[in-house]
């Protein structure tokens, strides 16, 4: 029984290896874990591709706060412009329905000819 409960612990103690795919290079890459794709050996720990997915994670969140943050601030200046030149949303959409209203106007008035 010991001898079978010796081979187990030793089987686990073995560190399992992950062959990366090109975008797991990628990544690795662009987290800053390796400089070239030539410097990533053929076979790295998971731990490893899990630890750089994960800053890539952030990195990616961060980006994404960034022009989050870039669009509210041309959103402002945009509805600023619109507001200087007295345009709205209810005078946009007011001028919308008046030409959807003279449309169907005029095409109830060519079916009845």
């Amino acid at each position: 029984m010991e001898h079978i409960s010796a081979v187990a612990e030793q089987a686990h103690k073995v560190a399992a290896s992950y062959k990366p795919s090109k975008f797991d290079k990628k990544i690795l890459l662009w987290t800053g874990r390796f400089k070239t794709e030539e410097e990533i050996p053929p076979r790295i720990p998971p731990e490893m591709l899990d630890r750089a997915r994960n800053k890539a994670r952030v990195k990616a969140c961060y980006i994404m706060i960034g022009l989050s943050i870039v669009a509210c601030f041309a959103v402002i200046a945009s509805a600023k412009k619109a507001a200087a030149r007295h345009e709205s949303l209810t005078s946009w959409n007011l001028a919308k329905k008046a030409k959807w209203r003279k449309e169907a106007a005029l095409a109830a008035e060519s079916k009845t000819k």
